[in-house]
């Protein structure tokens, strides 16, 4: 099965387990805060890629962003839509935006990178690259492995395989791709986590 059609299948259950889920992680809304502070600095939309079923980026918009969710899933697209009626929300793959060059001012990747082959990951930071404004940033999650090698490691997933990234082997993906990190955040992994891996937010600014 594919990732769509997996995530098509969970989208309902999904959306009525997570979709009050970042109430519980105080670290997390601090640093959308922040995202978001930098975000209106630049001016301009700011894009949820992955956005699932919507609540982030109902709490984006909470923020007074302009914001609108992407996803692979229309049944994903279809739970945020519920959730966020005032809000836009469309169905779209990260490595092909359906924005403009240097469109946005801002881009959120949570964990949705998380299904994508490594070997595929440089295109879709590309893609971000191109959709940023010079200046702009990318706010991007993903579980971290355990060391340096390999710099990535595949893991079961309940949805479909997934794998995590040393955070600085993925660094080094995104300078390539022209967005230099500006900070990270490691969350350990607390003793009852459904996966006993740390979460890395990486947060990136396009140099040019």
């Amino acid at each position: 099965m594919s990732v769509q059609e997996s995530y098509d299948e969970a989208a309902e259950r999904y959306a009525a387990r997570f979709g009050d889920s970042l109430s519980k992680y105080p670290m997390e809304r601090g640093l959308l805060r922040a995202f978001a502070e930098l975000a209106q600095e630049v001016g301009g939309p700011v894009a949820d890629v992955g956005c699932g079923p919507g609540h982030i980026t109902g709490f984006l918009s909470s923020l007074g962003l302009e914001t609108f969710g992407v996803d692979l899933s229309p049944g994903m697209i279809e739970q945020a839509r519920k959730a966020n009626p005032a809000l836009r929300f469309e169905v779209g793959s990260a490595d092909a935006l359906d924005v403009a060059d240097g469109a946005l001012s801002g881009v959120l990747s949570r964990y949705a990178i998380i299904h994508t082959a490594p070997e595929d990951v440089p295109a879709v930071l590309a893609e971000f690259h191109r959709v940023l404004a010079p200046g702009g940033h990318l706010l991007i999650s993903f579980p971290g492995s355990d060391g340096a090698s390999p710099p990535t490691q595949s893991y079961d997933h309940s949805v479909v395989v997934a794998y995590r990234w040393w955070p600085d082997h993925f660094s080094s993906l995104l300078q390539e791709a022209g967005l230099e990190e500006v900070g990270r955040m490691i969350q350990r992994a607390s003793p009852d986590a459904p996966r006993p891996f740390p979460v890395v937010d990486i947060l990136a600014r396009r140099s040019n």
